[in-house]
């Protein structure tokens, strides 16, 4: 029953999460190791490895069939297989081979000596947590949050011309357009998604410890450096050269820590609105049926941007950690990264729900402008800028000092109304792309 999962994950919120589970979760996890092992089978017989050379090509697609097609029924054979080895890339091997037995003819079953050859576990599941976080990043979470943002940008756009009260230190302080301060978190998230794109997905393939040792003995004659590298680069990755058994971590932690920084904006983002929720700036629409309060009829919270910021911030505090201690191993390796790369997908997720949640957010607000401009126009003191920099256009060098007085006075009166010198906010917020 979906009330005995102990994760709102896969529960609560699967409605936002479910995508996720095509790359990260344990099941996709045996998959993408499966594709890598696969792909490392085909770029020896493409070398070609000596023993491997007279292995007819027209079999290869074949060999993919174990990935393509990966079913319920193998991931219980992979578990069966797991607990009897009580080792998860044993099992797989284990798994390809009764896979791609049956579909060699009896002289070409040397092929299967050669599944992991020279291989480690790492040199499997580096790679397939790579592509793993790879496409869940460009094909679930970022395509996630460019919808936030074209929602956004066409909501700047909208008010962009909108007055609207400046705060400064919770103050009135000069005033701006609604849609130029909605259109700064645009901007924001946009410079720091072009960040997160840059950082190189790094793996690792290099053997037990990372040089090689096995693959040299076996066949000195070869570059296997140049054939890790380009086997690397087939898969969409980067290979670390200088490694222990496992891949050092700090571009792995670099894109957390992008993400980090992503999300952060999203959180002050969600603590805007809020904030403007309760000056009554916008307000939240009620679906059919719904229920703000339970004793208070009159009630429509800004429940989705408190449900965003709350599970934004449980997510950074997951890549907060996670950047932190990957990087740090024992010597040639331990295993605290193996069970912690495990969690990726709930740092997703978690940060997942967080923008599925704002975009819902912005489908429900109604934007008051009528609100913002009667307080707007209540603070005309907001105005002191304007006149001290007019009067410093004047010539007068105590602009500022004059104003000041008069406001502590009381007796100072404004000529200029505070929605009458906005300037350059509107075309500070370009038109959204269509």
């Amino acid at each position: 029953m979906s009330g005995d999962l102990l994760s709102p994950i896969d529960g609560r919120y699967a409605r936002y999460t479910t995508a996720l589970r095509s790359y990260l979760s344990e099941a996709a996890f045996f998959r993408y190791r499966i594709l890598v092992e696969t792909a490392y089978l085909e770029a020896l017989i493409e070398l070609p490895l000596p023993p491997l050379k007279d292995f007819p090509s027209a079999l290869l697609p074949r060999l993919y069939e174990a990935y393509e097609n990966f079913s319920e029924a193998d991931l219980a054979r992979l578990r069966t297989l797991e607990a009897q080895t009580r080792h998860d890339v044993k099992a797989i091997e284990y798994f390809l081979r009764e896979k791609w037995e049956p579909l060699l003819p009896s002289e070409h079953k040397y092929l299967l000596a050669f599944i992991h050859f020279g291989l480690t576990s790492q040199d499997v599941n580096t790679p397939a947590q790579a592509r793993m976080w790879q496409d869940a990043l460009q094909k679930v979470y970022l395509p996630a949050v460019k919808a936030l943002l074209q929602k956004l940008h066409h909501l700047s756009y909208t008010y962009r011309a909108t007055p609207m009260l400046g705060f400064t230190h919770g103050q009135p302080a000069s005033p701006t357009t609604f849609g130029k301060e909605l259109y700064v978190f645009v901007a924001r998230a946009q410079a720091e998604i072009e960040r997160l794109l840059s950082i190189p997905f790094w793996t690792k393939i290099g053997g037990a410890v990372g040089n090689l040792n096995a693959h040299l003995i076996a066949f000195p004659e070869i570059d296997w450096i140049a054939f890790m590298d380009a086997f690397a680069q087939k898969l969409g990755l980067r290979r670390f050269p200088h490694t222990t058994q496992i891949l050092p971590y700090e571009r792995w932690a670099e894109s957390w820590d992008s993400l980090r920084r992503l999300q952060s904006i999203w959180i002050d983002f969600a603590q805007d609105i809020w904030l403007y929720a309760h000056r009554g700036y916008v307000t939240v629409r009620r679906q059919a049926g719904q229920i703000g309060s339970s004793t208070m009829p009159h009630k429509s919270n800004p429940i989705l941007f408190e449900l965003a910021e709350g599970n934004l911030r449980l997510s950074n505090s997951l890549w907060q950690f996670l950047s932190e201690k990957l990087p740090v191993s024992r010597l040639q390796r331990d295993l605290t990264d193996s069970t912690l790369l495990r969690n990726v997908g709930v740092a997703l997720a978690y940060g997942l729900i967080g923008i599925e949640a704002l975009r819902e957010g912005l489908e429900q607000i109604t934007v008051h402008p009528e609100h913002m401009q009667a307080e707007l126009e209540a603070h005309t003191e907001v105005t002191a800028e304007a006149i001290q920099t007019l009067r410093r256009k004047a010539g007068n060098p105590f602009a500022y000092e004059e104003t000041l007085e008069e406001l502590s006075q009381g007796i100072w009166q404004t000529p200029i109304s505070p929605s009458a010198y906005l300037g350059y906010a509107s075309s500070l917020v370009p038109p959204p792309e269509n």
